[in-house]
C-alpha cells in the first residue's frame, strides 16, 4: 500500500496541521490570559482590603490619640488647678512650727501680766 500525496494535498496538510497547532496554541494563551486576569484581579481585591483596613485601623488610632490628647489636657487642667490650690490647703511644717512658738509667746507674755497683776493686787 502506497500512500501518493500530491504537492498541492501535502501543503494543504500542512496548512491545516499549523492552522490546529495555532489554534490550539491560542487557547492555551488565552487560558494563561485568563488565570494571569483573575490573579491580577484577586491581587487588586486583596490589596483594596488590605488597604481599608490599614485605613480603618489609622482612623481608630487617630481617634484613640484625640481621646488620649483629651485627657491628658484634663489632667493637665486638673493639676494645675490642684497646684493653685495647695498653697491655701497646706501649711509647711516649719511655718507652722513658727506660728505655734510665737502664739505660745503671747501666751506665756498674757499669763506673765496677769500673774503680775495678781502679785500686785496682793501686795496692794
Amino acid at each position: 500500500m502506497t500512500i501518493q500525496l500530491e504537492l498541492w494535498h501535502l501543503i494543504t496538510l500542512l496548512l491545516a496541521f499549523f492552522g490546529c497547532v495555532a489554534g490550539f496554541g491560542k487557547v492555551l494563551l488565552d487560558q494563561v490570559e485568563n488565570r494571569l486576569s483573575d490573579r491580577f484581579r484577586a491581587q487588586d481585591q486583596a490589596r483594596e482590603i488590605g488597604s481599608k483596613s490599614l485605613r480603618e485601623a489609622l482612623n481608630q488610632h487617630i481617634i484613640d490619640e484625640r481621646k488620649t490628647s483629651q485627657q491628658v489636657i484634663s489632667l493637665e487642667r486638673d493639676f494645675l488647678t490642684w497646684k493653685a490650690e495647695l498653697p491655701v490647703q497646706y501649711v509647711r511644717r516649719e511655718d507652722y512650727v513658727r506660728n505655734q512658738t510665737i502664739i505660745e509667746a503671747k501666751l506665756d507674755a498674757v499669763a506673765l501680766k496677769i500673774e503680775n497683776l495678781q502679785l500686785k493686787g496682793l501686795h496692794s
